[in-house]
């Protein structure tokens, strides 16, 4: 009988756990700390995997492939946020909406490419 009166706590608490926004583990590119060459990084969130290569010549990011993305509707954000990234240098950029962990991840694999990079 306990478990059935704690069971509609449990059922609220996970659906506020699971609609926290995902976490972005970057910010600005710092040109003086990173060295030229390609490197890959990789991030996972939730059901959102990334595999990105990045590419930075003269202590910038230039180009972001994505080797790999398995997402459920997160498409719009393989052309956005890599664009966006090396725009502002910055693995911390606005989310495409409707793409938000999808963004996300895209934004955390490239900021784990850049932390080879230092």
């Amino acid at each position: 009988m306990a478990f059935r009166s704690l069971l509609p706590f449990v059922v609220i608490l996970s659906l506020i756990i699971g609609c926290a926004a995902p976490k972005i583990v970057g910010g600005s590119i710092l040109k003086d700390s990173i060295k030229d060459g390609i490197y890959d990084g990789e991030a996972r969130v939730g059901p959102v995997k990334v595999l990105a290569r990045v590419t930075i010549q003269n202590q910038r990011v230039t180009n972001i492939g994505l080797l790999e993305h398995r997402h459920w509707k997160g498409k719009a954000a393989e052309n956005i946020i890599p664009r966006r990234i090396i725009d502002e240098q910055s693995t911390k950029v606005d989310a495409v909406s409707g793409a938000t962990v999808s963004s996300t991840a895209i934004m955390n694999a490239v900021n784990d490419a850049i932390q080879m990079a230092k």
